[in-house]
């Protein structure tokens, strides 16, 4: 018998994906459900070349996914400052193949879309401190920010063709198994490093004063699998913030993991690390999602940083 929930990931494999393939084989224990999972280069996933689109019209035709969650990015906003046309394929481009193909051969799937925050950019200087909704202009400041804010358009546009589209704009989110391309699993890779004896106990950093609103990566994938899963025809072509609603300062972060490791460590302002932050402050609120999904954030950001360094810890031999 058919699964009743044939769920297609993009970017399975992942950061993301990794946690979002958990999340989904925990709900299976309660109702049928079925995991596609396509990445690219990568044997443990059906290879998936976002940008090809005879090659995604064929995988959706294959699968006729009752969902389909788009994780599929160049995510790191390093990476996509560096590599800006890739970017520019990947993010927007791939999520248009993606996309016309779900509304040609899998009309009925929900479509489910990661966005992020840094589509906001500049608005949240137009309220500084205060949680940003759906409705701020959306003002991306980098490649990544702007590749994500123009297919996050593109899918909005879409819903009103048809595509049962429901796009998620996350803040900052962390967990174990991120790479150290993001903040917090850049400070904590140095801390187990000099836990384990394999570097001086000094942290050369930059710009510690900006505040982001941090999530757990375990908190968004519950809601993505909630929007994949669950009938909720109000949510088709909305969007909605993942946040906490509270900051924490970059700097109190990393004060955090080096009282978490119990070690004494030095910290060093690096003059070539420093830059101005663009955005002194980004919060943002979950009023939307708490209202249609009941979503909220569960996990301590405590809990979160202790994760994360001990997952590197395990990396680093400590």
């Amino acid at each position: 018998m058919p699964a009743e929930n044939r769920i297609l990931i993009t970017g399975a494999t992942g950061f993301v994906g990794g946690w979002l393939q958990r999340e989904l084989a925990t709900r299976a224990q309660s109702t049928r459900v079925e995991v596609f999972a396509a990445g690219h280069g990568k044997s443990s996933a059906r290879n998936l070349d976002i940008t090809d689109y005879d090659q995604v019209s064929r995988l959706i035709h294959e699968v006729r996914p009752t969902a389909v969650i788009h994780l599929a990015a160049v995510a790191a906003p390093a990476e996509a400052r560096d590599a800006p046309k890739r970017a520019w394929d990947v993010n927007l481009n791939g999520t248009m193949n993606l996309a016309y193909a779900v509304l040609e051969s899998a009309p009925e799937a929900r479509f489910v879309f990661t966005s992020s925050s840094e589509v906001y950019g500049a608005s949240f200087n137009d309220v500084p401190g205060a949680p940003v909704t759906e409705n701020a202009v959306l003002k991306p400041m980098n490649v990544y920010g702007a590749t994500k804010a123009a297919a996050d358009i593109l899918v909005g546009q879409l819903a009103r063709d048809g595509l049962k589209s429901i796009r998620f704009r996350p803040f900052n989110h962390t967990g174990p198994g991120q790479s150290d391309a993001y903040v917090v699993p850049a400070f904590a890779k140095q801390v187990a490093e000099i836990s384990a004896g394999l570097s001086p106990a000094v942290i050369n950093v930059g710009n510690l004063l900006a505040y982001r609103d941090f999530l757990d990566v375990r908190d968004v994938v519950r809601a993505y699998a909630d929007a994949a899963l669950l009938e909720v025809p109000e949510a088709y072509g909305q969007v909605f913030n993942l946040a906490s609603g509270r900051v924490h300062q970059i700097g109190a972060v990393l004060d955090t993991l080096i009282r978490l490791s119990g070690l004494a460590v030095e910290i060093r302002v690096d003059p070539s690390r420093l830059r101005k932050a663009e955005v002194a402050t980004a919060c943002g609120s979950a009023e939307a999602a708490l209202r249609v999904f009941r979503w909220h954030t569960e996990i301590n950001f405590e809990e979160t940083l202790s994760g994360v360094l001990d997952d590197w810890k395990c990396r680093a031999g400590g």
